[in-house]
């Protein structure tokens, strides 16, 4: 028997709509990251970019559980010698570009590599509730409904 492996004219890729508003951050990027590598795909192969489109909506309206909001960091550098910047997680929920926290999470669970950034521009995501990716119909993926815990209760 001869193991499967799929050819990328035979990929389909579909497009999914989620929306962000009042999930968890960590359980959405990790529901995102298996879509974007095609991991939910029986005909998943590995070395080949066969995951979906995912488009995030309300990506502002995330939550983060426990104290995290106030207490998580995210650093980046300028390149200069002492031009190291942090910033909390509220600071950029409520700033000028909300979307870059989900954009993170996803972006670090996914591994590094050629592949993982062909599949990373896959992903879509909007601080608002428009998007210009209504030509492509995208399905609609209800996040809440999967399991409780991916919403915060109240």
């Amino acid at each position: 028997m001869k193991t499967f492996s799929i050819r990328a004219s035979e990929i389909e890729k579909k497009w999914v709509l989620i929306d962000a508003e009042g999930l968890v951050v960590g359980r959405l990027a990790a529901l995102v990251v298996t879509r974007l590598r095609g991991k939910h795909k029986p005909s998943y192969t590995p070395h080949m970019d066969m995951g979906d489109n995912v488009i995030i909506i309300n990506a502002a309206k995330v939550v983060l559980t426990g104290n995290k909001r106030t207490a998580k960091t995210y650093y980046r550098h300028s390149g200069h010698p002492g031009g190291i910047k942090e910033a909390k997680a509220d600071k950029i929920l409520d700033g000028r570009f909300p979307e870059r926290v989900l954009e993170a999470a996803v972006r670090r669970m996914m591994p590094g590599g050629p592949l993982t950034r062909d599949q990373l521009s896959n992903l879509r995501v909007y601080g608002g509730t428009e998007h210009p990716h209504e030509a492509q119909q995208p399905e609609v993926i209800d996040v809440k409904g999967m399991n409780p815990k991916n919403s915060l209760r109240g």
